[in-house]
């Protein structure tokens, strides 16, 4: 080679460090991490959803699965026995309680009381019925119903029923309490009110001092009668006061038939006057003082004690509740005033 003719020199192999610094701040590497951050982000939001969705999914087949037992204690409640079940034969004195005003809408009603007498007197293992009775009495027809289905059970199963007051056995309560074999109570029991009353309250008076007149259209001469906005007739009070007479002259019967000749009729026995126990144990209204237990024990020979009365459950309440709150929801919605548009 001749000084003439150079060679070209070769490329230098040697990496430029500015290059490098250049490459390295190229925007490729920038937007590939900013892309796996995005779907770093992404991932994590999917698993929140995914996690939040099957959270969801629990809460609803908890509530599901809390309804549907709610629905199966409401359908148990209605075929569950009422009362505890009892060994067949086994010695007991059966319970029957009497609380409360005696009437059709209340749970002192006949139909009640007479199912639990049904059962108590059938049972082989009740020795005696106990009437346990704390009430101030109430509606003479149910009253009535539940004197004579103790007389029909007391014959039909040759078995012994007592009454044993506690607080109150007035009117109606009395009524049945005298057709049992013996009466029970405390020193401090109200025993008696052996009466009838009509109560109300008239307001002819005062309808004529506001000058409202009573517009009242009746078919029939005595269908008005006992009308609260009406004068009170001399012939229609007679007419109620003949009704009251012919029911206080039947309970006057129970109470002779029931009693015989334990009871010291005077002025004042069938004048609706109440009396403290002692002082009916001395009238022959009531037969000694003595508690359930008392009488289980010494009078009935069985101490045992197997309370028969029907009894709403849990299950029962929760429903009625229920039912008396959707009502009054209604109630309130109807009052409620109609929008203006």
């Amino acid at each position: 080679m001749t000084p003439s003719d150079p060679t070209p020199p070769l490329p230098d192999a040697t990496p430029n460090p500015d290059d490098m610094l250049r490459a390295a701040a190229s925007p490729a590497p920038a937007a590939e991490a900013a892309a796996r951050g995005t779907e770093a982000l992404l991932l994590a939001l999917a698993q929140d959803f995914l996690t939040e969705k099957r959270r969801e999914r629990r809460w609803r087949l908890a509530f599901r699965w809390l309804w549907l037992g709610l629905a199966a204690l409401i359908l148990w409640s209605l075929w569950a026995p009422q009362h505890p079940t009892v060994a067949p034969g086994r010695p007991h004195t059966a319970l029957v309680e009497v609380r409360g005003e005696i009437a059709a809408d209340t749970e002192a009603n006949a139909d009640h009381i007479v199912s639990a007498l049904k059962e108590a007197f059938a049972d082989h293992g009740a020795r005696g019925v106990v009437l346990r009775i704390n009430s101030p009495g109430g509606s003479p027809v149910q009253a009535g119903i539940v004197v004579d289905e103790i007389k029909r059970l007391r014959a039909a199963h040759d078995k012994p029923i007592y009454a044993v007051v506690e607080d109150v056995c007035a009117s109606a309560a009395y009524y049945i309490a005298s057709s049992t074999d013996a009466i029970y109570v405390d020193k401090a029991s109200m025993v008696g009110s052996i009466g009838v009353l009509i109560d109300g309250f008239g307001y002819s008076g005062l309808m004529e001092k506001l000058g409202v007149e009573r517009r009242l259209i009746t078919a029939g001469e005595h269908k008005g009668l006992l009308d609260p906005f009406s004068p009170m007739k001399p012939a229609d009070r007679a007419k109620a006061q003949a009704w009251i007479d012919g029911v206080h002259q039947q309970f006057i019967a129970v109470v002779r038939e029931g009693r015989g000749d334990r009871l010291k009729e005077d002025a004042e026995t069938f004048s609706g006057m109440v009396w403290n126990g002692d002082r009916a144990v001395a009238l022959g209204l009531a037969d000694g003082m003595a508690n359930l237990d008392r009488v289980a024990r010494e009078v009935v020979g069985a101490e045992e004690v197997i309370d028969y009365t029907p009894r709403e459950n849990v299950a029962e309440r929760l429903v009625k509740r229920f039912g008396a709150a959707l009502g009054q929801g209604g109630v309130d919605a109807l009052r409620q005033p109609a929008p203006v548009r």
